[in-house]
């Protein structure tokens, strides 16, 4: 009990950094960390070649957009699966250097015992919050959805119940109810689906993306998405 209060109010009253990937539960999860501490930065891991992320395959500069316009600094290095864990820890060093206190996630479903996370964190002097765990997951989805935040589904495992035709889908009400009436996870915590946040509360100005044609590699299909102009950076007012 004392693990599940510290994960899910690690951030109330301090800095944190953010593992970011341009989806739902991690905009999220910094959104709630918002609410209690001051988040100062977002790390996000890139494949071997940098050109995209480790997490949702996002290109760098449809993360730094989002990132614009949350109006938060990106931490990121691109790694091997290999050297992952080294390279992590160093973005942790620095953003620690910057002043985080603590790293955010935004896991649902991670084990109380032998949590990656909190291993990683204790080796750098850094706490660990994890506002959405063992958050039911309808729950999760729809304060997503009541928030306001827009999110589109980008990659579909069709293995798991999704199809082609779910690519570029936005998240509402009706569409978690159809999701769960085929039984699929209205969080896509089972790696049926994932999504990117082009807009929402955190964000001082919605993204604009284009859909690009879609690609499929094995038991996947992906939706990739580009900017689909210069952000006029129209801040939102408080």
């Amino acid at each position: 009990m004392v693990a599940l209060i510290d994960w899910k109010n690690g951030a109330k009253g301090h800095k944190f950094i953010a593992s970011f990937s341009g989806g739902k539960d991690s905009v999220l999860a910094i959104y709630k960390a918002s609410q209690v501490g001051q988040a100062i930065g977002l790390i996000v891991m890139l494949e071997e070649e940098g050109q995209r992320s480790r997490s949702h395959g996002m290109p760098p500069e449809l993360i730094q957009a989002q990132a614009d316009s949350i109006g938060l600094p990106v931490y990121t290095a691109a790694a091997s699966w290999a050297d992952y864990e080294s390279v992590f820890l160093g973005l942790l060093e620095q953003a620690k250097n910057q002043g985080a206190e603590v790293l955010v996630t935004g896991d649902l479903d991670m084990p109380a015992h032998g949590c990656w996370h909190e291993k990683i964190t204790k080796k750098v002097g850094l706490k660990l919050g994890m506002p959405l765990w063992e958050m039911d997951h309808r729950e999760a989805v729809d304060e997503f959805i009541h928030l306001g935040f827009v999110t589109m589904i980008v990659t579909v495992n069709l293995s798991l119940g999704m199809t082609e035709d779910d690519l570029g889908r936005v998240l509402t009400p009706d569409y978690i109810k159809e999701l769960e009436a085929r039984n699929i996870d209205p969080c896509g915590e089972g790696g049926e689906f994932h999504t990117t946040v082009i807009d929402g509360p955190l964000f001082q100005y919605p993204i604009t993306v284009r859909k690009c044609p879609i690609i499929r590699d094995g038991g996947y299909a992906f939706l990739p998405l580009e900017l689909a102009k210069k952000e006029t950076k129209k801040r939102r007012e408080k």
